[in-house]
């Protein structure tokens, strides 16, 4: 029998047509670069090889329904919101499932206003991991590739568009003027709380990020899913794969510490196979499926608590 599906235009409360809009603004704020080995370094907002008129203003070129998803997430991801969501969510009592089970789960969410593509959920992840493979890293690179965006069920649970994606970023302190649209956070409640509107806030300098929150979605909760079993490079690759402001603009270095630095650069070097791996060539599934499910059960248990 079929699964039954949902919609994504249905099933989430948001601007957005489909949460590929938010990642194709992400791409044309940061374009593949033509030399790969230019992906994997820092982003630099300023080039001095680069004319000024060069730059583009990206916030005034989105469109109005990106320009509202960044809106609504920057008005609402406030310090309190961020903590409830992680008792709620992070509780992991919702299924219990194996991640091939929970790749069949997400292929539920059907984007039914994208005619431009034919592929699956499950098939976008098998690209991006694919792709990590053929480049020949390490099994647990493949596999963060392979689950980097599980967390993407919350959809199926019907949280908001901007409790979902997003670009992430500290609560409990001040927002870096690097992070996009920027002025939206005049209208979220702890803009008016001096305790969170110092540069460290509520934090310590140099506390490392494990010790701060950043708003809530789906980074944070594929974490804490996978957090047991996969190695630390692994596990900051999804707590932290949308959290540009930090690996591709360099803000809040003031709330790392050392580990975190160094673990940056598997961010850094895990961010083009999440921009730019997916394509319209359809992976042959049934002929994968094997080597991933061998993959799997080498860092996994069969079932994983949601």
């Amino acid at each position: 029998m079929k699964p039954a599906t949902k919609s994504l235009t249905s099933t989430n409360q948001g601007p957005l047509q489909n949460l590929e809009e938010w990642e194709d603004f992400l791409k044309e704020r940061y374009p593949e670069p033509a030399d790969k080995a230019t992906a994997a370094k820092p982003f630099q907002a300023t080039d001095a090889n680069k004319k000024k008129e060069q730059f583009r203003n990206y916030e005034a070129d989105a469109r109005p329904t990106v320009r509202e998803f960044y809106r609504l997430n920057h008005c609402y991801q406030t310090f309190d919101f961020v903590q409830a969501r992680k008792r709620d969510f992070l509780a992991l009592n919702r299924r219990k499932m194996g991640i091939w089970d929970a790749m069949e789960y997400l292929n539920t969410l059907v984007d039914d206003s994208d005619p431009d593509t034919d592929l699956s959920q499950l098939e976008h992840l098998l690209q991006t991991a694919e792709q990590i493979r053929k480049d020949g890293h390490p099994r647990w690179f493949i596999l963060t590739g392979l689950v980097h965006d599980l967390g993407k069920i919350l959809c199926l649970w019907d949280e908001p568009q901007w409790a979902v994606v997003g670009d992430t970023f500290p609560v409990g302190c001040a927002y870096s003027d690097t992070i996009v649209f920027h002025q939206y956070f005049a209208d979220n409640p702890d803009a008016q709380n001096p305790k969170f509107q110092s540069q460290l806030g509520i934090y310590e300098e140099g506390c490392g990020l494990d010790n701060v929150h950043l708003s809530w979605g789906h980074d944070e909760y594929i974490y804490n899913v996978t957090k047991d079993y996969l190695p630390d490079e692994g596990l900051y690759m999804l707590r932290y794969h949308s959290f540009y402001p930090g690996h591709r603009e360099g803000a809040y270095d003031f709330l790392m510490n050392e580990k975190d630095r160094r673990l940056f650069d598997w961010v850094r070097a895990f961010n083009p196979y999440d921009l730019y791996t997916k394509s319209h060539e359809k992976p042959d599934v049934a002929k994968l499926k094997p080597f991933y499910d061998e993959l799997i059960a080498e860092y996994f248990p069969k079932e994983l608590r949601w």
